[in-house]
């Protein structure tokens, strides 16, 4: 994506929410090079943030509801919580949760948009977000997956004010232009029990050796290594609890 850093309205962070906190945090140290840290504090529930090097780069999180599926969830950055919540209800979505104080860090809430997928806002205080970007083992795009994206891109221009650059296959998704993400129509090759979802896709050096890693430490490929032209190689993971996943390279082989 062309954003570097978390700006206003895009995506800013990225969590799992699994079913086997230790063996995700072995599956994506194998996979990614992370270097998982669990916050000691009781009242943060085993919250694990994943580094590369010395940046945050993602968080890994157990299941604090039983209603919660096992998934990648994103969050997008906004300057008032609240005030987005009031936009996203307006717009047709709902909130599920919050919003929320995460300590001094942030304020929180998670939403669902009005074809069924979830997303996280995140108003920052200490906490912007990542640390880094289209790195190796960060994360470089977030794609709507949806079966109806006329409606997607009502509400989401509403409530974030993103531009879309939409061609005849493809949708992206931009703040001023800027663009980091895309939009998919989900048609009949999607199971129908698979809701409209948020996948986050994150930089890989070799996408092939990424997704012969994954299957080796338990995982398994959605989606096999494909090239798109000369520009980017991309593939669609899932890891050993369910959690779905793409990584991506630049360049047909990389």
């Amino acid at each position: 994506m062309k954003l570097d850093k978390p700006v206003t309205g895009g995506p800013c962070w990225t969590e799992l929410g699994t079913s086997d906190l230790d063996g995700a945090k072995r599956f994506y140290a194998e996979l990614f090079g992370w270097r998982p840290e669990t916050d000691p504090r009781q009242e943060a529930g085993g919250y694990t943030v994943a580094h590369v090097g010395e940046a945050a780069v993602a968080a890994l999180t157990p299941l604090y509801q039983e209603s919660q599926p096992v998934a990648w969830n994103v969050s997008f950055a906004v300057p008032d919580a609240d005030e987005a919540t009031r936009k996203v209800t307006a717009a047709g979505g709902t909130v599920l949760l919050g919003p929320m104080d995460v300590f001094d860090i942030g304020r929180f809430a998670v939403a669902v948009d009005p074809t069924g997928a979830v997303f996280q806002l995140w108003q920052a205080r200490t906490f912007p977000g990542a640390g880094l970007f289209n790195a190796p083992g960060s994360l470089g795009w977030v794609e709507l997956l949806t079966r109806a994206p006329e409606r997607a891109v009502d509400f989401y221009t509403t409530v974030f004010g993103w531009t879309v650059n939409a061609s005849e296959h493809y949708t992206q998704w931009g703040v001023d232009g800027a663009d980091f993400g895309g939009m998919m129509r989900m048609d009949d090759k999607f199971p129908h029990e698979v809701p409209a979802h948020w996948l986050p896709y994150f930089a890989v050096t070799d996408v092939d050796t990424a997704a012969a890693t994954a299957t080796g430490a338990g995982g398994n490929v959605l989606m096999e290594p494909t090239s798109l032209g000369d520009v980017r190689r991309i593939g669609v993971l899932r890891d050993p609890q369910g959690a779905m996943f793409g990584v991506y390279a630049e360049g047909p082989r990389g």
